[in-house]
């Protein structure tokens, strides 16, 4: 799987997915992965990524590639 993805046009590492996410930035993240998932709001792919936001939490956020939609698994 690629490591980096286009999320609304732009080209995305992990990291800056989970921050995008998150709303603020995060330790660590894992590789950007496809959700079995379409997205609630506008129907578009949505991609997950695994991370944490602090030493003792580990997320799965979840982001539309076409609109502003994103959640995570807390």
């Amino acid at each position: 799987m690629a490591e980096n993805r286009v999320v609304q046009g732009r080209m995305v590492t992990p990291k800056t997915l989970a921050e995008l996410i998150e709303g603020e930035p995060v330790m660590d993240a894992e590789n950007i992965t496809d959700a079995d998932r379409e997205c609630p709001d506008c129907g578009g792919n949505v991609v997950a990524v695994g991370y944490m936001p602090t030493v003792t939490e580990f997320v799965t956020g979840y982001k539309c590639q076409d609109c502003d939609w994103a959640d995570d698994d807390r």
